[in-house]
């Protein structure tokens, strides 16, 4: 196993690679795209929010960066001709695709079942793994025409154990990485993607305060810390790794 306290590649481990990343705007997706950039990744920030996505674009850019490209999807609402074209965007404007950080989620909110309405079930299963299957199948030629690309999903520990009141939120997580499995298990590893997830457990983020509104949020890492996984997932060191769950709760510590 990877010692990912330890892990730093160079700052040109993902050079001549272009890697999505999906929840691009703020907290962990943020955080992901201007690493992934930093480290030499042409980044293609997707997201609802335009502002956001540009407010990320420019610090890229300010930080020397190679020039990103920007997609602004509403997930929950994407149809698959939009998900389709999302790919041959990226193709015509940047002729490759090497990589997918699954990293835009959905929340509601916490119920009993009897309470929980059809829509927040349809919203957390249609941003939460409907969506980044739909996206991925969209892009798989341009994946597979790689030669080394990777998907990675970020899951949540509620969907590996069943808690109350989670519901729908929990039941989305937990059929997003049985299609990570089943994708892992069907793609073959000499010509296809690899495909990981990746569990990240408590950090300082925007769901993690709506899901814990009156935690003190300083015990917890902060979205830097899980950068090492993602940089070793989305890079040529992982390659051959695929169906693999990493839970972060093993090695992160507070305040990273």
């Amino acid at each position: 196993m990877i010692d990912f306290r330890n892990y730093q590649p160079s700052s040109d481990h993902l050079e001549d690679r272009v890697i999505m990343v999906t929840g691009a705007g703020q907290g962990v997706g943020k955080e992901a795209a201007l690493c992934l950039a930093h480290h030499g990744a042409t980044v293609v920030l997707l997201g609802r929010h335009v502002k956001k996505l540009e407010a990320v674009y420019d610090e890229i850019e300010a930080n020397g960066g190679a020039k990103p490209a920007a997609v602004a999807l509403d997930l929950e609402r994407a149809t698959e001709a939009e998900l389709t074209n999302a790919a041959t965007q990226i193709q015509s404007q940047l002729g490759r695709l090497d990589g997918i950080l699954h990293n835009a989620s959905a929340f509601v909110g916490l119920f009993p079942l009897e309470q929980e309405p059809m829509e927040y079930w349809m919203t957390h299963l249609r941003v939460n793994v409907v969506a980044p299957a739909a996206l991925t199948r969209a892009c798989l030629p341009l994946l597979r025409a790689s030669g080394d690309g990777s998907v990675v999903l970020v899951g949540e520990s509620h969907g590996l154990q069943a808690s109350p009141y989670w519901g729908s939120f929990s039941v989305s997580r937990a059929a997003a990485m049985f299609y990570a499995q089943i994708a892992a298990r069907e793609w073959d590893a000499q010509t296809d993607p690899r495909i990981n997830i990746v569990v990240p457990g408590p950090i300082h983020s925007p769901q993690r305060i709506k899901t814990h509104p009156g935690e003190a949020r300083e015990s917890l890492p902060l979205p830097a810390a899980l950068m090492p996984i993602y940089l070793y997932l989305l890079g040529a060191d992982s390659k051959g790794v695929t169906g693999q769950t990493f839970q972060c709760a093993d090695w992160l510590t507070p305040d990273a």
